[in-house]
């Protein structure tokens, strides 16, 4: 935190809320928990259509029994219950940037993080002691543990890493001063579990259940059960087809799009108007519900990332370039098997084999059966490489290196539209490649992007010059106007185009509190309060909207609740050093 009252939230460019990517914690999930059971929980209304894993156990126990095994069907597991995984407990941990130590223990059958301070007396500064309910990932590359508190869920500052057999920083953790108030949002708990039952419009706020299933689960590949369970039961299934989504029965292009839901993060992911991650269905375009899109690489800015970026980089392959589209994700993955380490080499040895030769490499065969592991086509030509934002955590190249120092294909730095000159559009429909983005999209993703890449900005203004002529009813745009009036300094029209975004639909969070920022301007304290109010409302773990009324209580002179705010804030957020030391002084203050 800033050594200011004043929060120093970095704005960015409105783009009605961020999109929120937890590919930090994506390399958690391959792995598992052994012995891990199906997590049949009570389906949240929401989510008649679905049955759960179970279900389809009953007539495909084969299919079933072999997917729990494997990475996706252990992607999360309660920590409540049933016996936690080898961690090395009891743990400690000091992170020396923050000036700050952790310890990890169990209690009770419970598992519990501890994050703490210790003055220059040895005294303890704080102390904030949190239940870790569940455990995201199945240990391979490590375990990333979730709070909850209030139905909405949070990452916690420490996770597993399986290689070191060691606690340490969970992913963003490293140097920023989070605690355990780090949200997790729909579009990351999306891809680490079966069902989440998230709010939708909330800031990490989840129903009660919040998860009707646990790990990755048949549904999440092959769509909703309960319409072909009822089918096949009737017998109608023969003239009206079973229901569900068979990924091997699907084009390519659909096939891969199941994956890219999860395996495909890119530099900005925009859901269409309306839509949730609970609107993807298996079978149908990933269009239809979700853009994924990517800043055009630079041959001095390669994409030489390999973290949550598969299928791009399988796209990049020379196997995939000469396979005129048919090469899926699939020719390679059989979703319901993962080979052990010692199985892996010869099993996808045997994938490559479809398509090449022993005598295809140019290596001796002998040589090759003579390495360990033998004849070992993908640690040649897809190796693991560490991951650059993740400690102890490696993923595969899935460009499919034919040597190592193999340039990356010219078509990489073409591949850009006369529709969208300045992103590259990494699911477009069949036929589709060169159509726009609707106006909607691309204020969002230019938003989103805007704020680390400057580029965007210039673009961003002129979608939202166009759309405030041509969509004026919309919420999403009178909020970004209302944002744009702020950054100009016009907080009369500010305020106008704010109180008409919130007019014209739910009110957002972020709505509220900029409207609080455009009347503070305007010396409408007391009005501002309000709106700070509705925005702590809405989002109540943000930190910077709770400092923000702070301040706005004390220049109003309302001490009395401006040290009320303080106690709870500092309650909620007892990592903050500043705000401790406000409080202490408040304290130290006759209460006027």
């Amino acid at each position: 935190m800033s050594g200011s009252l004043e929060p120093t939230a970095r704005r960015r460019w409105p783009s009605g809320g961020v999109v929120a990517i937890c590919g930090l914690l994506a390399a958690l999930l391959f792995g598992g928990l052994a012995g891990e059971t199906p997590n049949a929980l009570p389906t949240h209304e929401s989510s008649a259509l679905y049955v759960g894993s179970v279900a389809c156990s009953r007539c495909h126990s084969a299919i079933y029994r072999s997917y729990m095994k494997t990475a996706m069907g252990r992607s999360m597991a309660s920590a409540t219950t049933g016996p936690l995984p080898d961690l090395s407990l009891p743990a400690h941990f000091t992170n020396d940037k923050l000036d700050r130590r952790f310890d990890v223990f169990t209690r009770d059958g419970k598992l519990y993080e501890s994050e703490y301070a210790i003055a220059s007396d040895s005294s303890e500064i704080f102390r904030d002691t949190r239940p870790m309910e569940w455990l995201i990932g199945a240990g391979i590359n490590g375990f990333g543990p979730v709070v909850e508190q209030d139905h909405y869920l949070f990452q916690a500052p420490l996770s597993f890493y399986t290689k070191p057999s060691t606690w340490g920083p969970s992913p963003g953790y490293e140097a920023l001063d989070l605690g355990f108030n780090r949200p997790i949002l729909p579009g990351c708990i999306f891809c680490h579990s079966g069902r989440a039952n998230s709010v939708a419009g909330a800031n990490g706020q989840y129903a009660d259940p919040p998860f009707s299933e646990l790990s990755i689960g048949c549904e999440n590949c092959h769509g909703p059960g309960a319409d072909h369970i009822q089918a096949i039961g009737s017998g109608s299934s023969a003239a009206k087809g079973t229901k569900i989504a068979n990924p091997s029965r699907l084009t390519p292009y659909l096939a891969n799009n199941i994956c890219m839901a999860c395996h495909q993060t890119g530099d900005v992911r925009v859901l269409k108007p309306g839509k949730t991650y609970q609107d993807i269905r298996p079978g149908q375009p990933l269009d239809e519900t979700l853009k994924i899109l990517i800043v055009p690489p630079t041959p001095e800015s390669p994409p030489d990332v390999d973290h949550v970026g598969h299928y791009y980089s399988m796209t990049l392959s020379k196997c995939y370039r000469s396979s005129a589209g048919r090469m899926s994700c699939m020719s390679c993955h059989d979703p319901h098997v993962q080979p052990t380490a010692e199985e892996a080499p010869a099993y996808f040895a045997g994938k490559c084999l479809k398509c090449h030769t022993n005598q295809s490499c140019k290596i001796p065969l002998q040589t090759r059966l003579h390495r360990q592991p033998s004849n070992d086509c993908a640690g040649c030509h897809m190796p693991k490489r560490d991951i650059r934002v993740i400690s102890h955590s490696s993923a595969t190249n899935h460009r499919i290196l034919a040597r190592p120092d193999e340039p990356f294909p010219d078509i990489t730095f073409r591949q850009t539209t006369s529709a969208l000159p300045d992103l590259i559009d990494l699911d477009p429909p069949p036929g589709r490649q060169n159509a726009a983005l609707p106006p909607l999209t691309l204020l969002q993703a230019y938003g989103d992007l805007a704020a680390e890449k400057p580029q965007y900005v210039g673009p961003y203004l002129e979608v939202l010059a166009r759309l405030e002529k041509s969509d004026p009813d919309n919420a999403l745009v009178q909020a970004a106007v209302g944002r744009r009036e702020i950054k100009s300094g016009n907080f009369p029209a500010a305020v106008e185009h704010l109180q008409r975004a919130l007019s014209l639909a739910s009110p957002q969070a972020t709505t509220c509190a900029d409207l609080a920022d455009a009347l503070t301007h305007l010396d409408r304290k007391n009005e501002a309060v309000t709106w700070l109010d509705k925005s702590i409302q809405l989002d109540p773990f943000n930190p910077f909207t709770q400092r923000t009324l702070i301040v706005r209580l004390i220049e109003l002179k309302n001490y009395a609740r401006a040290r009320a705010a303080l106690e709870d804030y500092v309650e909620a957020f007892p990592q903050d050093t500043f705000m401790r030391q406000m409080l202490a002084k408040a304290r130290a203050q006759p209460v006027q």
